[in-house]
C-alpha cells in the first residue's frame, strides 16, 4: 500500500488511495509499530474518508481536507479542486504553498452551562461538519489536558466533540488550544480554527477574517454574513512510501516491522 504523510502546523495526516478500517488505521497511526500520525486520509478519486487515530471515522477535518486538496491539486496538476468528505463537497484552491478551502456553512448554538466532576464550565457549541464546544478562558495546556477529556466525553455529546479554550488576543486575534475528539491534544486543527472564529464573532468577541493562532502555527478564517467560511495555511508533505503486510518501507529500504 503506498502512502504520503503530510502535515498541516504540525497536525500530521497519512494518505491513501486504498480502503481502510479501524484495525488498519490504528495500527498505521501508532508512532511505535506504525508510521505514527494523527489520522489517515483514504482517498477514492476526489472522495476522502477521514480517520481518527482511535479508529473511529470523523466527519470532517479542516486540516485533513486541505491536506487532500493538496494532493489532489498535485495529481490532477490544477490551482482548484473540490473535494468530498461524507458527501458534502469542498472546492479548494492552491497558490503560493497556502491551501483556501471553502469550508460552507458554520452552526454556532447558544452559549451552554456544562457540569463536570468539579466544576461548571460555559460553552458555546459549533458544528462545522463536526462537534465541537468553545469556551473563552486563557488557554493554558494543564487546563486542556483536564478539562478536554471530560468535555469530550460529556452527556451532552453524544457522538463526543472537539474542545478549544481560546483567548482573545485582539479584534481579528484569537488564541486557542485544541483537544481533538479521538486523537487528544493536537498543535493545530482546522475545523476547530473556524469553530473558535465562528463563536467569536458571532458572540461579539472580534470580527472576520480572524487569525486563530495555535501551537503549530496559524490559520485565516473568514467569515461572510450568512455564516459561511473560508479556512486559509499550509499544507506539507513530509513524506512517501510503502506498506507491505506490516513492514514499512521508505525509499525502497525496510525501516520498520510490526510485530
Amino acid at each position: 500500500m503506498r502512502f504520503s504523510k503530510w502535515h498541516a502546523l504540525g497536525n500530521s495526516y497519512l494518505l491513501v488511495e486504498e480502503q481502510a478500517d479501524a484495525d488498519l488505521v490504528q495500527l498505521l497511526c501508532d508512532v511505535r509499530y506504525g508510521i505514527g500520525s494523527d489520522g489517515v486520509l483514504a482517498v477514492d478519486g476526489n472522495e476522502v474518508t477521514i480517520w481518527n487515530p482511535d479508529g473511529s471515522r470523523a466527519e470532517f477535518s479542516g486540516n485533513g481536507t486541505r491536506i487532500a486538496a493538496a494532493w489532489l491539486a498535485r495529481r490532477d496538476e490544477a490551482d482548484e479542486v473540490t473535494v468530498t468528505v461524507g458527501g458534502r463537497r469542498y472546492p479548494a484552491r492552491v497558490r503560493d504553498g497556502l491551501v483556501e478551502l471553502d469550508v460552507g456553512a458554520v452552526d454556532v448554538g447558544e452559549t451552554q452551562t456544562l457540569e463536570l466532576p468539579a466544576e461548571c464550565v460555559e460553552v458555546t457549541v459549533v458544528s462545522v461538519g463536526n462537534p465541537h464546544a468553545v469556551l473563552r478562558r486563557e488557554p493554558a495546556r494543564d487546563d486542556l489536558v483536564r478539562l478536554g477529556p471530560l468535555i469530550e466525553v460529556h452527556p451532552r455529546f453524544p457522538d463526543r466533540t472537539n474542545v478549544q479554550l481560546v483567548r482573545v488576543d485582539g479584534p481579528r486575534e484569537l488564541t486557542a488550544v485544541v483537544w481533538e475528539r479521538g486523537a487528544g491534544e493536537t498543535s493545530a486543527s482546522g475545523s476547530s480554527a473556524v469553530a473558535v472564529a465562528a463563536a467569536a464573532v458571532a458572540n461579539g468577541w472580534c470580527e472576520s477574517p480572524v487569525t486563530v493562532r495555535m501551537p503549530g502555527g496559524s490559520l485565516e478564517v473568514g467569515l461572510d454574513a450568512h455564516g459561511s467560511a473560508t479556512l486559509t495555511g499550509p499544507a506539507v508533505e513530509i513524506a512517501r512510501g510503502d506498506v507491505f503486510l506490516g513492514r514499512v518501507f521508505l525509499g525502497g529500504g525496510l525501516v520498520g516491522e510490526v510485530p
